[in-house]
């Protein structure tokens, strides 16, 4: 029977649920009708013969039996009605709304009998007070333009801001600055433009964090910055594309600025607000968010320097001719504050049954700038569903081998917070003990399948996919159409710090994975990513949220029940040879990379020895002590070759990032390189520096990356170095 609550409509961007789901909830209901009763039929006669029957499958038979439970007993209404429950009110982090959502997941784990842990941190959040934006024109005309989303009721929502913005009120000639990189800023000097004092106007784009772009325009004398964000849509509603405002964070860094490489725990150490190291991570200047259509009001009225014409490249504003300065002058003022908060950690744990101090992670953000149904509950709903489905398991006599833990983080749109601080407050633990993190955030935007992992990762990526229906192609499994659409199987790499993976892989070393179905999505940190959004555009009938779950649900279910872990480090040893092939091409003079293809033939040694030990133990049958403690080292060794990685000193000027494959570049550095971040710094990110001492930096980040592929290696091999 149908949950009456779902089909009253959700108190969110608009007063009722759109007119055209009418037909989707009928559909819907047909479908959930039949699923719920045939999967609910299946499981009355299979739990009925489980007791007898599952005791006699071996090993193999029963991974098989439980895997095809867990991809039987998906249900996209579910997914739709815990969707629901967590998008009926924006869910700003540190608001009594946010801790709502918290208790809502909390009980949800409680329900099904999971051990539930909170873990509570005090951060510095930063939240909006007020803004105001006026323009002045040539005509002798003024206007206030628009800073808020038209039609979204104020139950709520915050008005957009960027937080961690200083306040500030800055008079000033608007300047059009593209995306706001050093080469935008070339081009605008080459034609005379001068940028100091004006407030700059930015697209977002171009490679830059909100954060590159706010520190890039005060190093060049700019006054202030508005960003606005252009967006394909998806249909014909162009009001919600023109008038959203993308929200966001202006900090430098991830966690809470006021525990810097600890935990912000409650009665703990906590820097004061005007330390050298809380005020080096917030700009020196204001910004704040704006819409498209204020954008373009401002920047069709401009004259000055013609508009150069590599920006035009990708301009979806057709009429903008001119970049300014002026000569219409704004007057801008934003007032925000920033206060201790206490942020909530939700966990649920299921203890293995032979090796419970391994444990697989699956973790995802909770809190939302606004109603937050792509991000971050389109991940969310996912995470409690397949916490469901495994408690159907476990009532079948399910239990995995390895111990799994599902994490509900806060305050990730602040700046990762509440991973980071739970990460640097277990990172022992997690060094020893963390077989892999897998994350979701925006799970469902749209259509196409989107994975980034660490290389050891890429097999098993590719093997679940094998086993999960494709949702918008009949008779497809996922893997055929990712391989289709992208011509070949791509999985980026994990060098952003866009999401909770970045403390997980970056800080910590430990395998990681990162899903999600569509690329983007036109309502991104707006009011308008909502329920209703999603059912009339991201996912009308949930059949993605069914296939994104279905394999982050998979993915924990082998790391945690496979015998041998499934990770081959032969496509990462090879991968580095593409990256060293490829920063051959970037460098110049007598710099060598003779160390790490040196040290990479050493992994690729170990990687290929690591396979044929694997099939060994897989291939031999035997049982005892003996053997069990051969599976527990071999798996150690392919557990722990990824913190070899790491560097105890970290990147330059950037010591908390310690991985030396992947990591994010410095914000001064502008480079399409997404790998060996500190070799690259080197190379593009010390201007200061004559070519010999430049030269020698570089080849010392060379030698350290060497290092630590060789670290690497030795762990695979079980050496000493």
């Amino acid at each position: 029977m149908l949950n009456p609550t779902f089909l009253s409509g959700s108190k969110m961007a608009s007063s009722s649920i759109f007119p055209c789901t009418v037909l989707f909830i009928l559909t819907l209901a047909i479908f959930t009708v039949y699923t719920v009763h045939h999967h609910h039929h299946n499981h009355h006669q299979s739990s009925a013969s489980s007791s007898s029957s599952t005791t006699k499958l071996n090993d193999q038979q029963h991974t098989l039996y439980y895997q095809n439970t867990f991809i039987s007993s998906a249900s996209n209404y579910t997914l739709a009605n815990y969707l629901r429950h967590l998008t009926l009110q924006p869910h700003l982090a540190g608001t009594p709304q946010s801790l709502q959502t918290a208790v809502y997941v909390k009980k949800h784990f409680e329900s099904l009998g999971f051990v539930t842990e909170t873990y509570n941190y005090t951060a510095l959040l930063s939240y909006h007070v007020k803004s105001l934006l006026n323009a002045e024109f040539s005509n002798g005309s003024s206007v206030n333009l628009p800073l808020t989303e038209p039609g979204v009721p104020q139950n709520g929502v915050t008005s957009p801001y960027h937080a961690y913005s200083p306040s500030g009120s800055v008079y000033g000639m608007a300047v059009f600055l593209n995306y706001g990189r050093d080469q935008d800023y070339i081009a605008l000097a080459a034609q005379g433009a001068h940028v100091s004092g004006c407030i700059g106007i930015v697209r977002r784009g171009g490679g830059l964090s909100r954060n590159d772009v706010v520190e890039k325009a005060a190093a060049h004398g700019v006054a202030a910055v508005l960003m606005y964000t252009e967006e394909e849509g998806h249909d014909s509603d162009d009001v919600k594309l023109r008038s959203g405002v993308e929200r966001g964070t202006v900090m430098k860094g991830l966690g809470d600025p006021l525990s810097p490489g600890w935990a912000g725990l409650q009665g703990g150490e906590s820097l004061g607000l005007n330390d050298p190291q809380v005020t080096e991570r917030f700009p020196t200047v204001p910004s704040m968010p704006v819409s498209v259509e204020t954008a373009e009001t401002i920047l069709n009225s401009l004259e000055g320097s013609p508009l150069p014409q590599e920006w035009r490249e990708n301009l979806k504003m057709g009429k903008i001719g001119r970049v300014g300065p002026g000569p219409t002058m704004l007057n801008f003022t934003y007032q925000g504050k920033r206060k201790k908060a206490t942020i909530h950690n939700i966990f649920a744990i299921i203890k293995g049954s032979e090796e419970p101090d391994r444990f697989i992670i699956l973790g995802n953000h909770r809190d939302a700038w606004t109603y937050g149904a792509v991000d971050p509950n389109s991940g969310t709903s996912a995470l409690l569903d397949i916490a469901r489905r495994y408690a159907l398991m476990m009532r079948l006599g399910w239990n995995p081998r390895r111990t799994i833990i599902f994490c509900s983080w806060d305050a990730e749109e602040f700046g990762m917070i509440g991973s980071t601080e739970w990460v640097e407050n277990n990172l022992e633990n997690l060094r020893y003990k963390a077989v892999a993190y897998l994350n979701m955030d925006c799970a469902v935007q749209g259509p196409g399948f989107f994975a980034g992992s660490t290389p050891q990762l890429d097999d098993l990526l590719i093997e679940v996919t094998k086993k999960v229906k494709d949702p918008d192609t009949e008779n497809m499994a996922v893997y055929e159409s990712w391989r289709a659409a992208d011509k070949g199987i791509s999985v980026h790499r994990l060098s952003g710090v866009d999401s909770d993976f970045a403390p997980f892989l970056q800080h910590a070393g430990v395998p990681s994975v990162d899903i999600y179905y569509g690329k983007d999505f036109p309502v991104y940190h707006t009011a308008f990513d909502s329920y209703d959004w999603m059912v009339k555009f991201g996912d009308p009938l949930f059949q993605r949220h069914v296939t994104v779950s279905g394999i982050w649900g998979l993915l924990a279910l082998h790391l945690a029940d496979d015998p041998i872990l499934p990770f081959n480090y032969l496509p990462y040893a090879l991968e580095l040879q593409e990256y060293t092939s490829t920063l051959s091409n970037f460098l110049e003079g007598n710099i060598s990379l003779h160390p790490i293809n040196l040290a990479i033939e050493e992994l690729i040694a170990a990687a290929k020895e690591i396979q044929q030990e694997t099939k060994k133990l897989q291939d031999h049958e035997a049982t005892g002590e003996l053997f069990v403690l051969k599976k527990r080292i071999l798996n150690d060794r392919l557990m722990l070759a990824e913190r070899g990685f790491l560097d105890a000193e970290g990147l330059r000027g950037r010591r908390w990032f310690r991985h030396l494959i992947y990591g994010p570049r410095t914000s001064i550095v502008e480079s399409k390189l997404e790998f060996f971040p500190g070799i690259v710094d080197a190379i593009y990110g010390s201007p200061k520096l004559n070519k010999e001492e430049r030269q020698q930096e570089i080849q010392h980040e060379i030698w350290r990356v060497a290092r630590a592929i060789q670290r690497a290696a030795a762990i695979l091999k079980g050496d000493l170095v």
